[in-house]
């Protein structure tokens, strides 16, 4: 078979940087700040981007391609670029592309430091913004302006997890001329596809569910080549490269990303299902329970349901106070997608610097938890929650 024809899971595994000499069979780890040249001229031409040599490591590492060539496997991209952190890739997506008197739409339910970066930061450029509700699609359109330059999106979006339609807001940008950036960090690329349903950008915290053991930190931008060249010159020259090791580490993670999830999420529904209809829950909303407003359309674009659920306490905040410290198996931690399950409670910890208004405009309530359900036994995650639930 033609390596070219293999499945992305296949190259995920199969992707390696060149063996060296030594004949190893784990892929070799390249921890080096630059490289060396045979002779002036070649060094030259290097520099001179005639040759695809690497010169150092805030440019290029194999270690860092070798990572970056996988996730454009499993994402089906034309090119990407690995960074030391998901908001770094989240950043350079913005600041590369976007200029003074651009125009940025955006999902209003997103990660609290991306809300940060867009409202604090890209105003200081000249670079305006407009948010733009996850339930009503259908005023996405009338939002868009002459100078409008980027769709911005998460799905599911984090903490809520709402799900947006891609076929739809794919179908918008193209109409419009539009770039289409995707946050794809929740649903993984083994999970989700962006670019099938028209992204031209997709983005993830590779320090979530891509490590899966919360050991390091990454980022990595994947999507069409000539967007991707401009990110890469951007980060060049601004400096936000990936550690060589947590490439190596990253990279050794893709291989078992595939049934990793398929756990994740086979816990995750089971704790969601039996959840239901708790005394001490309002709702439980899990993208692959029928009981999600967008059910049909995880569905259609999502392979299951992922590692997250979320569940609204009706005793507010201080009953989400109580059950976080009432908690005995979980982890009460600033991370998600990692082997062992962690509790967080959004409106005290990842989306505190939004105001009352902006919480509850994106539907975080004073009672939300939300759990990234990790890789132990189902009914242990459940039975924990449950004693949790109990002292409420």
């Amino acid at each position: 078979m033609n390596p070219m024809e293999y499945h992305p899971l296949t190259k995920a595994i199969r992707i390696q940087t060149e063996r060296t000499n030594e004949m190893e069979h784990a892929t070799p780890l390249f921890l080096t700040s630059s490289f060396q040249f045979e002779n002036a001229e070649d060094m030259r031409a290097a520099f001179a981007d005639e040759t695809d040599d690497n010169i150092y490591s805030r440019f290029s590492n194999p270690s860092v391609q070798e990572f970056t060539d996988k996730m454009c496997a499993l994402e089906g991209a034309e090119a990407g670029y690995a960074t030391a952190s998901g908001m770094s890739a989240i950043f350079a997506s913005f600041m590369a592309l976007l200029k003074q008197g651009d125009h940025l739409l955006v999902c209003n339910s997103i990660f609290g430091s991306t809300h940060t970066i867009i409202t604090k930061y890209l105003p200081k450029y000249g670079i305006e913004y407009t948010y733009v509700s996850a339930d009503k699609l259908q005023d996405w359109e009338a939002a868009i302006r002459p100078n409008t330059k980027m769709l911005y999106l998460e799905t599911p979006t984090n903490p809520g997890l709402d799900i947006i339609d891609l076929e739809f807001a794919g179908q918008l940008t193209k109409k419009h001329n539009l770039i289409f950036n995707v946050d794809n960090c929740f649903a993984t690329p083994v999970n989700q596809r962006p670019i099938e349903f028209g992204a031209d950008l997709v983005v993830h915290s590779a320090t979530k569910w891509i490590d899966g053991q919360g050991r390091v930190l990454g980022g990595v931008i994947v999507g069409k080549k000539e967007l991707v060249k401009e990110i890469f010159l951007f980060c060049r020259s601004s400096g936000p490269a990936l550690s060589p090791f947590n490439a190596w580490v990253l990279s050794k993670s893709l291989e078992t990303l595939d049934v990793r999830m398929e756990r994740h999420a086979a816990n995750a529904l089971s704790v969601a299902t039996k959840l239901q209809g708790h005394e001490k829950l309002s709702w439980v909303k899990y993208p692959f329970l029928p009981t999600h407003p967008n059910y049909e359309i995880a569905k259609k674009q999502m392979q299951n349901g992922g590692g997250l659920f979320c569940f609204e306490l009706k005793g507010g905040l201080e009953s989400g106070r109580k059950f976080l410290d009432s908690l005995q198996l979980m982890s009460l931690t600033a991370n998600l997608g990692d082997t062992r399950s962690i509790a967080s409670h959004p409106a005290s910890t990842t989306h505190a610097k939004l105001t009352e208004d902006e919480r509850q405009a994106v539907g975080i309530t004073p009672g939300l938890i939300r759990i990234s359900v990790g890789l132990e036994y189902a009914d242990d995650i459940l039975n924990d929650i449950l004693q949790a639930l109990e002292k409420c």
